[in-house]
């Protein structure tokens, strides 16, 4: 691929992305007259990794253009057109684990955790948490996908399992559960996961991709918050038997 085609169409991603960053830049020129009133030195450091910003959101969306959707699309559809398609599971399983592993916003979320739960809650086990989360969310995906089971059946008992663990988990945990949801749903399982999921769906006789293949990116924001409340509940028997120690 020659490298006009690689920056094909980037004219139109570099306008996207203006056109998303400058509301924000606005917002912070109003702020920065009338309220911060930063030194000049610190104003030219944030104008630099605005710039970094705009450079680098521009640069991931067409990498995603011609490198995840196509290649995510090919892995699925030569996958899904084997012999031994359940394959896709276990394959489903380590996709969503790296994704969520190498996603940039867990690692902000998990990071702020940690800070302000002052160490109590560490960035690796968070960390851990959410990649085997999402990573049995897209093996479930992937299930429904071969099996051709309603994304509804997934949803409701996922919700349903989510409702009653907050009965039992502590105020601190929902709060991070609900947030781990939008937040692993970022630019690497959507971009990549999905196309994946996509391919699986238009390979598969009898599936339609617009009903099979979308769908995993709901299962994938569910699963954090099942496994973050699962873990709260973890954390509340830890501390509950660390009371009994103390009390006797």
């Amino acid at each position: 691929m020659s490298s006009l085609q690689v920056f094909s169409g980037f004219g139109h991603i570099l306008a996207e992305v203006s056109i998303a960053l400058i509301p924000l830049l606005f917002l912070f020129g109003i702020f920065h007259i009338f309220f911060l009133k930063l030194p000049k030195e610190k104003l030219i450091n944030i104008c630099k990794g605005l710039l970094l910003t705009f450079l680098g959101l521009s640069l991931f969306l067409q990498g995603v253009k011609v490198g995840f959707f196509p290649v995510g699309e090919a892995m699925g559809m030569a996958l899904g057109s084997g012999k031994h398609n359940w394959i896709l599971i276990p394959i489903g399983f380590l996709l969503g684990f790296v994704a969520t592993f190498a996603e940039p916003a867990v690692r902000i979320l998990n990071h702020e955790v940690e800070k302000a739960s002052s160490g109590y809650i560490p960035q690796q086990i968070m960390l851990y948490t959410l990649s085997l989360g999402v990573g049995l969310a897209v093996a479930a995906s992937m299930v429904r996908i071969l099996l051709g089971i309603p994304l509804w059946y997934f949803i409701v008992p996922g919700y349903a399992a989510a409702l009653i663990l907050l009965r039992f988990s502590s105020k601190t945990f929902i709060s991070i559960a609900f947030d781990s949801g939008g937040v692993a749903t970022g630019p690497m399982s959507v971009t990549f996961v999905m196309a994946i999921a996509i391919g699986v769906a238009a390979s598969i006789e009898g599936r339609d991709p617009l009903l099979s293949g979308f769908g995993m990116i709901a299962l994938v924001a569910l699963a954090p918050i099942l496994s973050v409340l699962a873990l709260g509940l973890l954390y509340g028997r830890k501390e509950r038997e660390n009371e009994r120690k103390l009390g006797t």
